[in-house]
């Protein structure tokens, strides 16, 4: 299918192939009729990439620190990495669309196949088909069956239908300024937003008054039926309004201008009456003059979120869980809902908002038309093909595959890659770390989105993009699978490739419950034991006589130049080891700490240093013994967990989530027999023996990865075993569990 696509880079905008997206749990696929361009937000986007690398810099300061983070902790090398993910990735436009349903999800009851629906959110875009999480999605004309291509009358409204995100973001704010019949409100800002707002305020019973700097944006909301509209440079304005206001003085003032000037929020508080409430919904800044008015007046000033309630919450719009209305009246969907029965019932004629409708292909030239202001314009549409069909989106015999330029029809590689996943971590420390050899050949890859997957075939030469997992599976031609989505697929995903008989590297964890863990254990038993030789490459790797699919899980660690020198200078055997690590904050709502999709950051990370110290003193856990400072949501994200291995080893290992950035992440002390190792952020060793101490300092941190990968594809093709032997690999995710468990019961668990 074809979708509308930007380079973060150069700015350049084009109609890209990517592959049908996949239907996942909770979700709709839509095939679109049209979407809305934002003209404001979508916009802004567009300018900033077509700036230098200083614009781009000025806009965003904070990704700036965070780039200057990155380099200072990981070096210049994977600083570039990390910021040419992102640029040189093809990015999504668009938030608001009307489509045809063409398939639901199995748990999705209250749509059906044929059903014309609004959509919002950042998944519906500006493509031919898009997939829409249900509580994203609502029915319009319900309880008529019309078809796509039927009346003029039905087409018109579809237009309309599609303004389904924009009504509902000017419906919150309308909601947050809590007008009673009779009541005025100024609408400050009359681009599309605006235009939206004073319509629902006006079909309400608010008298509305209007205040834009644009000439021709009051010369349209005249033309269209608003009668008390100004523009804000003109003399007087602030008495016109008191004198319509009988002296009082507005009850609520929204803001649906974007700027970077204080202007329109002191103008709220000039032309509001006392203790009125001022409601923000465009971008502008809140910096308000205390005086003369905001604090004689007692104004309320108040913030519109978007949509409504739900917005940004993974509960509500990923998971698909509502809020119960005696609680929550107006949740966004909600609101989606009411802007569309007004819709219908014809209380709201907006078809006049529609000032522009471009074809799909055509659809670059709105953005050059809106950053050049060439003319005149409120809503722009993008119409789609609504002729074509749903089996032209296929590409290559498969409507989820795109093929790439490189070609596919060379020798068969021993090392043939399907990849799952290609998030920023893969494009950072794995993709870049598969060599370039004419014995190792990229075949698939398969993200969560199709511009992603298309985003990742386009930078690393994959043979192919796709959007469902048959394609890498199912594929003869792919032997090695990586895995590096979100956390709660990677055990389906390592016993699927398991089950086709493929070799597997998983990130970090293997898996997020034990269910899953014994599952993979099963799975791999199937296999057998096999005879092995001694590789002198890794003194832990064998060859194999027989074939099992290798399985790897990323604990890159162990593979760090530093480790390897701990490794020969102490050797493996009994010690005491302590590992700190500085792990910083992350956010209750980030996906890493919800339970069900991340596992929390104890399985999620702290395994990385239950591998580091497994491996160093060479022998499996036997008993463990957890305790973590209380917080607000349980998370256990700062804790101490004590560790006694089979060989009378020890460890401790101090995961901290309450320390300062500017303290390096990691720092491990190694006691044995007199001699102690000290390794300071995988930069810095320093050995402590008899005589003067060992030093080694690397130019830039080195946390093993490029080693793993290599180790891990040298196993796959020369038919060594695992580079981490299995056992260690189910001990560590074990260990995990095992954490958890003694949080819970104050115990010492054992292994």
């Amino acid at each position: 299918m074809h979708q509308l696509t930007q380079k973060l880079k150069s700015g350049q905008m084009q109609i890209t192939e990517v592959p049908l997206p996949n239907l996942q749990q909770g979700m709709l696929l839509v095939r679109n009729l049209y979407s809305v361009i934002s003209a404001g937000t979508e916009s802004g986007t567009v300018k900033a990439a077509r700036k230098g690398y200083l614009g781009k810099a000025l806009e965003k300061p904070q990704q700036v620190r965070q780039v200057l983070d990155t380099l200072k902790a990981q070096g210049p090398l994977q600083t570039y990495r990390a910021v040419m993910k992102k640029l040189d990735a093809w990015s999504p436009l668009g938030y608001s669309c009307v489509g045809e349903v063409v398939d639901v999800a199995h748990d999705v009851n209250e749509f059906k196949v044929g059903d014309l629906v609004g959509c919002g959110g950042a998944t519906a875009s500006h493509a031919e088909v898009v997939v829409v999480p249900k509580n994203l999605c609502v029915e319009i004309l319900q309880g008529s069956r019309f078809k796509v291509q039927g009346s003029k009358d039905i087409n018109e409204h579809l237009k309309m239908a599609a303004y389904n995100t924009l009504g509902a973001i000017a419906m919150q704010g309308v909601r947050q300024a809590d007008l009673r019949l009779g009541e005025t409100c100024a609408v400050i800002g009359l681009g599309l937003l605006g235009q939206l707002t004073a319509t629902l305020l006006t079909a309400s019973g608010v008298k509305v008054v209007g205040i834009d700097i644009d000439r021709n944006a009051v010369d349209f909301s005249i033309q269209h039926g608003f009668h008390n509209v100004f523009n804000h440079g003109n003399a007087g304005i602030e008495n016109k309004i008191n004198e319509l206001t009988y002296g009082i003085g507005c009850d609520a003032a929204i803001i649906t201008a974007a700027s970077e000037s204080l202007d329109p929020i002191n103008f709220a508080g000039a032309i509001s009456r006392k203790r009125g409430t001022i409601v923000i919904v465009g971008a502008v800044p809140t910096g308000f003059d205390r005086d003369p008015h905001f604090y004689k007046k007692e104004l309320t000033v108040r913030m519109s979120c978007s949509y409504g309630p739900g917005r940004y919450d993974s509960e509500y719009e990923e998971k698909g869980h509502d809020y119960p209305v005696g609680h929550v009246r107006w949740t966004e969907k909600r609101n989606m809902q009411a802007f569309q029965d007004l819709l219908v019932s014809g209380k709201m004629d907006i078809s006049h908002l529609t000032t522009h409708v471009f074809k799909l292909e055509d659809a670059p030239k709105a953005y050059d038309m809106i950053l050049q202001k060439s003319e005149p314009y409120v809503g722009i549409l993008i119409e789609y093909d609504r002729n074509k069909e749903l089996n032209q989106f296929k590409v290559q015999g498969s409507r989820f595959k795109v093929q790439g330029s490189v070609n596919s029809t060379h020798r068969p590689s021993p090392v043939s890659i399907g990849f799952i996943g290609a998030g920023s971590y893969a494009q950072s420390h794995l993709l870049p770390n598969i060599p370039k050899s004419s014995d190792i050949s990229l075949k698939g890859v398969m993200t969560s989105s199709p511009i992603s997957s298309r985003s990742a075939m386009d930078r690393f030469g994959f043979q192919f993009c796709t959007s469902c997992e048959d394609d890498i599976f199912s594929s003869d031609e792919i032997n090695t699978v990586f895995i590096a989505a979100r956390h709660n697929s990677h055990a389906d995903y390592v016993i699927k490739a398991l089950k086709a008989g493929k070799h597997v590297f998983v990130e970090k964890p293997l898996c997020i419950t034990e269910d899953e863990l014994y599952a993979i254990v099963e799975e791999v038993r199937k296999f057998g034991s096999s005879e092995v030789k001694q590789n002198p490459i890794l003194p832990s790797s064998h060859l194999r006589t027989s074939a099992p699919p290798v399985l790897m899980v990323g604990f890159n660690r162990r593979f760090s130049p530093l480790t390897g020198i701990i490794r020969e200078k102490l050797g493996a055997g009994t010690m005491s080891m302590i590992y700190r690590v500085n792990a910083g904050f992350i956010p209750n709502d980030s996906w890493s700490q919800d339970r069900e999709i991340g596992g929390g950051r104890i399985l999620g990370e702290v395994c990385h240093f239950v591998d580091y110290l497994t491996y160093c003193n060479g022998s499996l856990p036997k008993s463990v013994y957890a305790v973590a400072i209380d917080d607000a949501y349980h998370n256990h994200d700062t804790l101490t967990v004590s560790l006694k291995y089979e060989n009378g080893s020890i460890g401790s290992i101090e995961y901290f989530a309450n320390g300062s950035k500017s303290l390096a992440k990691e720092y491990i002390e190694i006691y044995k027999q007199g001699t102690v190792a000290v390794l300071n952020d995988f930069r810095e060793l320093t050995i402590y023996e008899k005589g003067k101490p060992f030093k080694k300092k690397l130019l830039s941190q080195d946390k093993g990865q490029k080693m793993e990968v290599n180790v891990f594809l040298d196993a796959v093709q020369k038919g060594y075993t695992m580079p981490i032997p299995i056992s260690e690999i189910f001990s560590t995710t074990e260990v995990t569990f095992k954490i958890l468990e003694s949080l819970r019961t104050r115990q010492v668990v054992a292994l």
